[in-house]
């Protein structure tokens, strides 16, 4: 899922040419992602940008807001993996530190970047915070346990989990980074029951909470304007998740009534309770109406006014949406070999992203110009190879 919330997206990429030759053309790798996987050709063409590295051989990009992308680099004799932030304006890749050992950064909204370090020699790991303007790093710290994660950020609000005195039990939390204060969001069974934070859209956290004096778990959502936690109960089962939020929605997975699994919206205003099926079975995502998600094999839209569905991608091979914004959703393809796609939700056009002279690429996120963040293979250095080293990097879309 996207770690960071970005602002609801409606592009119209109409009007798109071919791009000049060139290994790294997006005319090149549309044929050869065809060619793969058996798609017809796509009605969008990119051009992919390799953002280099912090000195070492391989680099992922994880999230981009409209002028940073951030990720993560081997540096320099690849010693260690270190945060990266890129500066799309500029074309500059900042080292962003570590606590003490590697670092990954997660997310990234306007100044501030969020991830998690190790605190070095194999110790615990951190939620951290950079500030783009000062050029800080912060440790977020803990609920007074060893160890955070981050899982998800919002404007100035950081979510993730931590464990508690004695690392035996873990909380979900919210850090605010205008206060630098960590909100301890507890659990459906009260102090020492466990929870786990997936994903946060504007006051609204959601995630899993272990329930009272019974097993299993459920999804809940976290109102940080009223400090509330409300359960989002199941479709009749025992269990539940929650996975993402957007406005008023939340999406996971529940055991039904007949102890099997189903994906499900709920809508936190009204109470509404919606089967999205089998087919969005795991890694539920929602943006605005429309809920994403999958079946082990195929990914599919859900209306979440008309119930229509829709298969995303050929059909063929596992299709997996990594993020949802507004119109647009990237992933990956695996069919057989992984190809990184961007797919428009209300025409069904779908895209497969180049690499950068090697056979594969991975999308991680996109933001509103439409521009998307992941890693691709450069070529490789020996012809029996598919694959050199995977940089980070952006596709940009070519309008007429």
């Amino acid at each position: 899922m996207g770690m960071t919330r970005l602002r609801a997206c409606t592009l119209a990429f109409t009007g798109l040419v071919a791009l000049g030759a060139g290994p790294a053309s997006a005319a090149d790798a549309s044929s050869a992602g065809a060619s793969s996987a058996g798609a017809a050709a796509p009605s969008a063409q990119y051009t992919v940008q390799d953002l280099g590295t912090l000195g070492g051989t391989s680099s992922t990009a994880t999230a981009i807001d409209d002028r940073t992308v951030v990720g993560s680099s081997q540096t320099s004799g690849d010693p260690a993996e270190h945060a990266f932030a890129y500066d799309l304006r500029r074309h500059t890749m900042t080292d962003l530190g570590t606590l003490g050992g590697s670092s990954q950064a997660t997310g990234v909204a306007g100044n501030f970047v969020v991830g998690t370090s190790d605190l070095g020699n194999g110790g615990p790991t951190h939620g951290f915070a950079y500030d783009l303007r000062t050029h800080h790093l912060a440790d977020l710290g803990t609920l007074g346990g060893s160890t955070t994660t981050v899982t998800g950020l919002s404007g100035h609000t950081v979510v993730g989990t931590s464990s508690l005195p004695g690392d035996q039990v873990s909380h979900a939390f919210a850090y605010d980074l205008r206060t630098d204060t960590m909100t301890d969001l507890g659990s459906l069974a009260g102090a020492t029951g466990g929870s786990t934070a997936a994903a946060v859209s504007g006051a609204i956290v959601v995630g899993d909470s272990s329930l009272p004096n019974a097993p299993g778990t459920h999804g809940f959502a976290y109102d940080l304007r009223t400090g509330t936690m409300t359960d989002l109960g199941t479709l009749g089962g025992t269990s539940s998740t929650a996975n993402d939020v957007s406005g008023s929605v939340v999406v996971g997975q529940s055991r039904t009534a007949g102890n099997g699994y189903s994906g499900y919206a709920y809508d936190l205003r009204t109470g509404t309770r919606t089967d999205l099926g089998f087919h969005l079975l795991t890694g539920e995502l929602v943006s605005g109406n429309t809920a994403v998600g999958g079946d082990s094999e195929l990914s599919t839209t859900f209306d979440l006014t008309t119930h229509a569905t829709r298969t995303v991608g050929p059909g063929s091979g596992v299709t997996q949406v990594d993020q949802i914004s507004g119109n647009l959703m990237v992933g990956d393809d695996f069919a057989p070999n992984s190809l990184a796609f961007l797919a428009r939700v209300d025409t069904g056009d779908f895209t497969y992203l180049p690499a950068l002279g090697g056979l594969n690429s991975s999308a991680a996120q996109v933001n509103c110009d439409g521009v998307v963040a992941g890693s691709a293979a450069l070529a490789p250095a020996a012809p029996v190879n598919a694959n050199g080293p995977f940089h980070a990097v952006v596709w940009v879309p070519r309008k007429a």
